[in-house]
């Protein structure tokens, strides 16, 4: 743990709030040398996904040809949201730091609270319903999938 890349992403994500975007940012850091950063970016490109920890594991994977951060710390502004929570459990860095709290984000009107709520409702239950429609060859892609002698395991 180092506070130096933690105050790199607190002074990234309040640059990013100076040039018009979200009050988030992260860093991705392998042997004490930042190799990715990445500040929300939503608003400025129309991009629901584009959250700090996303561009920031999106370049990370870049620079290291490679879709996991082995040997890497991620540093961020703020915990956290679901959707890069997923990502942060795919990309497999070693450890995450984080400033700011989940309610620190809700008390400035970023509140993610009903994502995790909604995970927990059944599929038809949901805000934005969601239904799940019987196709006879659902399962064909996996069974491709498992049959490819050249798959790569993530």
């Amino acid at each position: 743990m180092d506070n130096s890349f933690m105050k790199q992403a607190i002074d990234l994500a309040v640059e990013n709030v100076r040039r018009g975007g979200g009050p988030f940012a992260a860093l991705i850091v392998k042997d004490g040398i930042v190799i990715a950063t990445g500040a929300n970016q939503v608003t400025r490109t129309n991009d629901p996904t584009a959250h700090a920890e996303v561009i920031a594991i999106r370049e990370a994977c870049r620079v290291l040809g490679d879709f996991q951060l082995t040997g890497c710390d991620l540093y961020t502004s703020c915990e956290p949201c679901p959707m890069c929570l997923g990502a942060i459990f795919w990309a497999r860095p070693e450890r995450v730091f984080f400033a700011a709290t989940h309610d620190d984000a809700t008390a400035a009107g970023f509140d993610d609270s009903f994502i995790y709520r909604q995970i927990a409702v059944s599929h038809d239950q949901r805000t934005i319903p969601m239904t799940h429609l019987v196709a006879p060859q659902a399962s064909r892609p996996f069974q491709e999938w498992a049959g490819k002698p050249d798959r790569v395991e993530y």
